[in-house]
């Protein structure tokens, strides 16, 4: 997987398709990704002892990550990763459309 979290993404396929938003959490084993702002859930919790009163809490969900396209650096849309070798042969992520690198 070619996503790491802090890379600005864009969804491409989903309920939430079209919306941007920055990686929270990658999880290579699953193949998915947590996006802030992106598949939220509703939680209905109960009243406890520390919390006397109940709520409704909205968390994100994980989505898989072949429905995020990373954000092109220089044009802002949609974008494929390769791997490319820059100076002093060290591995670094650049964007397929505008060959920008991804810090």
């Amino acid at each position: 997987m070619k996503l790491k979290k802090g890379d600005k993404v864009i969804v491409i396929a989903g309920k939430d398709r079209g919306t941007t938003g920055t990686i929270l959490r990658a999880m290579p084993k699953e193949n998915k990704v947590l996006v802030e702002g992106v598949n939220i859930m509703k939680r209905h919790q109960r009243p406890t002892a520390k919390a006397r009163q109940g709520q409704i809490i909205e968390r994100p969900v994980a989505i898989h990550a072949s429905n995020v396209a990373i954000a092109d650096p220089k044009t802002g849309k949609p974008s494929r990763i390769k791997i490319s070798r820059g100076k002093d042969d060290a591995r670094e992520r650049v964007a397929v459309k505008s060959g920008e690198s991804l810090k």
